[in-house]
């Protein structure tokens, strides 16, 4: 059985809790540790006692730093107890500097794996702030033996043209997990609001994103009604004045706390007619190039995405031919697109998601097992395949990459 340590920046991440799933349904045996941030008792596993490094904070990057600092010199005593594992899984940046410490702490020969899902925006700045990341993320990426991203545009942008890291790489998409194989549930045919009720737009997941949640509330505002917001996850207060405050004083809008990933999303997701997958975070840059999980999410589940043109999740839905995609981001284009809604419109963009079924939307027990497999070839010493050659694998991917 495949040992891995999974060293995460945030334990309270639904989205490691998802992936220590994948490991463990793949067959691997998981020690989970890292840096919390906040209390979330949703994103527990069974059967894991997490091994906490340190508190952090979202926004503060020096403190970070100094957090990451001291947990270096202490590794030791923190994974003292821990049996030497097989390879290393390091999720973003900084717990790319806690794996090599840990690696030597274990005799230097671990193999490590070196996850990164979004691209910070001070690794793309051009002043010194930027090229010492940059630096340290080569420096502290030669010892790694493979490269896990979930977006193309990632490896374009950013991997092949700005980062100095050279890697065989991983392009594992941010599907929806379904362990239930052997019966699954097909992708559910929405139907439009009975009349007189409101359209349904769901935001769902990580809430960073000030410029999302001011333009659905003048949105909103603007249907009167029409049109409602609805919110579940876990909102970035860091990121908002008064998060809590603004939503309570939105007549249009509401939010429903954090849920459990994937157990609730069919609940959430049947719920409403259309998904948000707009995000302005890091506008320009991360924000432009990911494929966030609430694409798939709303996919797998029948609900319509709302996307904004010129990013990557426009150019995915574009050549699939799904979902709505905004020519810029104002009030006037969505309450354009809103007053010409017919049931008829909508129901052919249920129809054309419905049509592709669950596989493009899900990661299976086979596909974990899959995912081990890989990692177990680190493990083993064995070289792995060139990045240049390796842009979107048979893993996850289920169909040939799209073209621009």
């Amino acid at each position: 059985m495949l040992k891995i340590l999974y060293l995460v920046h945030d334990l309270a991440d639904p989205a490691v809790r998802r992936r220590v799933l994948m490991f463990q349904s793949g067959g691997a045996e998981v020690t989970l540790a890292g840096f919390r941030r906040s209390e979330n008792a949703l994103t527990t596993v069974k059967g894991i006692a997490p091994i906490e490094l340190g508190k952090t904070a979202d926004g503060r990057f020096a403190q970070r730093i100094g957090a990451v600092a001291r947990s270096c010199l202490a590794i030791g005593a923190r994974l003292g107890k821990v049996a030497r594992p097989d390879v290393i899984v390091a999720r973003n940046l900084e717990m790319l500097a806690v794996a090599n410490r840990a690696t030597s702490h274990f005799g230097g020969d671990v193999p490590i794996v070196y996850e990164c899902l979004d691209i910070h925006r001070l690794l793309l700045r051009n002043d010194v702030v930027g090229k010492v990341l940059r630096a340290a993320e080569t420096r502290l990426g030669r010892n790694a033996g493979l490269l896990i991203t979930s977006s193309p545009a990632f490896i374009e942008q950013y991997f092949r043209t700005i980062s100095g890291l050279d890697l065989p790489t991983l392009l594992l998409q941010n599907q929806v997990l379904d362990l239930n194989e052997d019966d699954p549930a097909k992708v559910a045919l929405a139907t439009p609001p009975s009349p007189g009720l409101p359209w349904r737009i769901g935001w769902f997941g990580a809430l960073r994103c000030a410029k999302s949640l001011a333009l659905l509330s003048q949105f909103s505002r603007a249907m009167a009604g029409r049109v409602e917001i609805v919110l579940r996850g876990r909102p970035a207060y860091s990121e908002f004045n008064d998060f809590d405050g603004f939503v309570r004083n939105e007549p249009f809008m509401s939010f429903h706390g954090s849920y459990r990933n994937p157990e609730d999303l069919a609940r959430l997701y049947s719920d409403v007619h259309f998904s948000w997958a707009i995000d302005f975070f890091e506008e320009g840059q991360n924000s432009s190039w990911l494929l966030p999980n609430r694409l798939y999410e709303s996919c797998r589940h029948g609900t319509v995405p709302i996307a904004l043109a010129g990013t990557e999740t426009a150019r995915f839905l574009a050549a699939r031919n799904l979902g709505f995609i905004l020519p810029d981001a104002s009030t006037d284009r969505l309450t354009d697109l809103f007053t010409s809604m017919k049931d008829e419109t909508y129901g052919a963009a249920v129809e054309r998601i419905h049509s592709l079924g669950p596989a493009p939307w899900t990661f299976s027990r086979a596909d974990c097992k899959q995912l081990v497999k890989r990692l177990s070839t680190l493990a083993a010493g064995r070289p792995a395949v060139h990045s240049a050659d390796l842009l979107a694998p048979p893993l996850a991917a289920k169909e040939a990459p799209y073209d621009e």
